[in-house]
């Protein structure tokens, strides 16, 4: 008899070994420039994946080598005439399916009630095809726009960011943002002072999410002394959606290194540890974009 996937422990350990594969260099499966920054996309609905998924095709993007960010299943990509080559190997994401089920009560009545149940799903990426044109994409504007239109997405949250120091930070006790001012900002071969900037304040941005009269994140409870590991790795994904969406093409803060260790004994210890900060991490970019005026939600 077949043993039943684990899709949780599949997904778990899909995107441990994207990590592992990167760790001599620090880098993380969504540290990438271009079109593998792009967050993934399903080619028969144009919908992003969400969550989980999200990280999951980036790993695998990393892993395999895949140009693009555009994925469907088998039957997705027959429907738009194209053909999944023979030998290619699927990624695996995770879908929910709601299921009605009756519950005992304290008094002893039976209620009904609704539970999610995760689903495994395989897809293939449009390297993986033949006969699929991708539309014609126009390339991003000069990076002037993009970083203009970063400043205004920002500011439309109304959070506090300060500048001086030279430590970036938020401050949940007095609902702050510290920055360093933008000059102690430096290029790296990957990114420029003003991306570095960015990204960076859109880490911090992520944790101001956190707060209690906002998102208000709590870790404590479920994983002790790993709740601080959980709550960056909440803030470097919710970066990462950030900077994809709104166009900022660059490495994320690099500090990421000391937690590299301690991110993977989470999730090796708890194998939906990964479905957690995801989750948690689309919950704060939700909230984010729901600050923005309607004309800028609309459009993006």
């Amino acid at each position: 008899m077949q043993k039943k996937l684990d899709v949780h422990q599949a997904v778990t350990d899909q995107i441990i070994a994207a990590i592992e594969a990167g760790a001599g260099t620090w880098q993380m499966p969504w540290h990438r420039s271009g079109e593998g920054l792009n967050r993934p996309v399903n080619v028969d609905t144009g919908n992003h994946y969400r969550g989980v998924n999200v990280i999951a095709l980036w790993a695998s993007a990393q892993m395999r080598g895949f140009s693009t960010g555009t994925w469907g299943t088998y039957r997705q990509w027959g429907n738009r005439k194209a053909q999944v080559r023979k030998g290619e190997k699927a990624s695996l994401i995770v879908f929910y399916k709601e299921m009605d089920v009756e519950r005992q009560t304290d008094a002893g009545e039976t209620e009904a009630d609704t539970v999610l149940f995760a689903r495994a799903s395989w897809v293939f990426n449009a390297d993986q095809v033949d006969g699929y044109e991708a539309t014609a994409v126009e390339p991003p504007a000069h990076q002037a726009e993009p970083i203009g239109a970063a400043e205004t997405f920002i500011h439309a949250t109304g959070a506090d960011i300060r500048h001086g120091g030279t430590r970036a930070y938020y401050r949940p006790s007095d609902d702050y943002i510290q920055m360093p001012d933008r000059e102690r900002f430096v290029g790296s071969a990957t990114s420029s002072a003003t991306e570095s900037y960015y990204a960076t304040l859109l880490h911090e941005l992520t944790h101001w999410t956190g707060h209690e009269k906002r998102c208000d994140r709590q870790f404590a409870d479920r994983f002790g002394k790993d709740a601080y590991a959980m709550e960056e790795l909440v803030a470097e994904l919710g970066a990462a959606f950030l900077c994809t969406d709104i166009r900022i093409t660059a490495e994320l803060p690099a500090d990421h290194a000391q937690y590299i260790d301690h991110w993977l004994k989470v999730m090796k210890a708890d194998k939906k540890a990964i479905f957690t900060a995801a989750s948690q991490a689309a919950k704060a970019f939700d909230f984010i974009k729901g600050l923005q005026p309607t004309e800028v939600t609309a459009a993006s």
